[in-house]
């Protein structure tokens, strides 16, 4: 087994696509059963993760930029570290992530 992070990504900030508040609370519904299954299945590798909306990006002459950042419209909004056999069960575990319900993408990485 290999273990993986998946990094979940979408647009947070077109207000038109955002769900409304009743949306949401069912939504995160489907992440928690998510997240449930993937513990029961012993899948998780860490604790789930979540993380701030705003932060940094550090980039060459020492410049830092502060979020969130108004040219991005997909950011990342959470992650999980897996187990995994290989690159195909991880990529199936992605195909039933919730943030896939709101137009969101998974980043699937390797650690090596």
């Amino acid at each position: 087994m290999s273990e993986f992070v998946l990094l979940f990504r979408r647009d947070y900030k077109t207000k038109e696509i955002q769900p409304n508040q009743d949306q949401m609370q069912e939504h995160l519904k489907h992440w928690q059963a998510w997240f449930g299954g993937l513990a029961a299945g012993n899948k998780l590798t860490r604790p789930v993760q979540r993380i701030e909306q705003d932060g940094r990006i550090s980039k060459q002459y020492n410049s830092v930029l502060t979020g969130p950042y108004i040219e991005v419209k997909e950011s990342i909004g959470g992650l999980v570290f897996i187990q995994a056999a290989d690159y195909d069960e991880a990529v199936e575990i992605a195909k039933t992530c919730p943030v896939l319900e709101l137009d969101g993408s998974v980043e699937i990485r390797m650690g090596l």
